[in-house]
C-alpha cells in the first residue's frame, strides 16, 4: 500500500507573531518551524498501518524551498521512508494543491494523508483541493481509520453532536485530526537512518499562483469594556439599545 502524508511546514505554537517591516510576511527571524500538528497525525497513522503488520511505502511531501528539509527529515526520522520537496515557494492553497496533485497524480498512491488545516493559516483549503484534483474520495477531520479489505476502510469523523463512520473505497484523500493516531517522537535510531534515506528535490509545474496577499496585519485591538452592576440592568438594556445590539 502507498501511502503519501502531506507536510505543512509551520512555526512553532510557541512562536510570537511579528511581521516583517512592510507586513507582506511573517517575519521568520528567529522562528522555530516544525511538522504541522494534524499533518504529524496523519503520518502516525500511516506508521501505525506497518505496525499493524501491513506492507506500506510512505512518502512524505512539502512544497517549499530548502527550508524546509529539516521538517522533511523529522517526518524521516519518525518514520517516512522517502520524501520529496517541490521547490517552489508556497502562495495560496489552490496553488499548493496543484503543485503536490502535479507530483501525485501518475504514482497511483491508496491513500494521501493531509492534516485538517495547518495551524499558521488555517484555511483546511488544500486538501479538499487536492482531492478534486486527484479524483479521489475525500474524508475531512478523520478520528478514526481502519482497513476492512485491501482496498476498503473505515473511517470515522467527528460531526455536529456524534460521529458519522464511513465505508470508504480506495483511493482516497483523508484529512487528519486528533483522535487518529498518537504523536511520535523520533528516537536516536530513527535519527540516525532518516540521514540515509532518500530526499528528492523535484522542479513545480507550470502553475500560476491564483491570489496574491496584499498585506497581514494584527487584529483590532480591544475596545475598552463598560462593567454594569447587577442592579444596573435597565442601564446595560440602554447601552445595548444605544450601540444597536438589540
Amino acid at each position: 500500500m502507498k501511502i503519501l502524508v502531506c507536510i505543512s511546514h509551520v512555526p512553532d505554537t510557541t512562536t510570537k507573531i511579528q511581521f516583517t517591516e512592510d507586513h507582506s510576511g511573517l517575519n521568520k527571524a528567529g522562528v522555530t518551524f516544525i511538522i504541522d500538528p494534524y499533518c504529524e497525525y496523519g503520518l502516525s497513522r500511516a506508521i501505525g498501518f506497518r505496525e499493524e503488520g501491513k506492507q506500506v511505502q510512505i512518502t512524505a511531501v512539502c512544497v517549499g524551498g530548502p527550508e524546509v528539509e529539516p521538517t522533511l527529515r523529522k517526518a524521516l526520522a519518525i518514520g517516512a521512508d522517502d520524501a520529496v520537496r517541490i521547490n517552489v515557494e508556497p502562495s495560496d492553497s489552490a496553488f499548493v494543491a496543484q503543485q503536490i496533485y502535479n507530483y501525485a497524480e501518475s504514482r497511483e498512491y491508496d491513500i494521501i494523508f493531509t492534516g485538517k488545516e495547518s495551524i499558521d493559516f488555517n484555511g483546511s483549503i488544500v486538501t479538499v483541493m487536492l482531492a478534486e484534483y486527484m479524483n479521489m474520495a475525500f474524508v475531512s477531520f478523520a478520528t478514526k481509520m481502519d482497513m476492512t479489505g485491501d482496498k476498503t476502510a473505515e473511517v470515522h469523523r467527528e460531526v455536529d453532536g456524534g460521529t458519522e463512520i464511513l465505508d470508504v473505497t480506495l483511493p482516497a484523500v483523508i484529512s487528519c485530526q486528533k483522535g487518529i493516531a498518537e504523536w511520535r517522537i523520533p528516537n536516536m535510531r530513527g535519527i540516525m537512518a532518516a540521514r540515509k534515506k532518500p530526499l528528492s528535490v523535484v522542479s513545480p509545474s507550470d502553475d500560476q499562483p491564483k491570489a496574491d496577499t496584499v498585506k497581514f496585519d494584527y487584529p483590532a485591538a480591544k475596545g475598552d469594556c463598560q462593567y454594569f452592576e447587577p442592579e444596573q440592568s435597565a442601564a446595560l438594556v440602554a447601552a445595548l439599545n444605544d450601540k444597536g445590539l438589540i
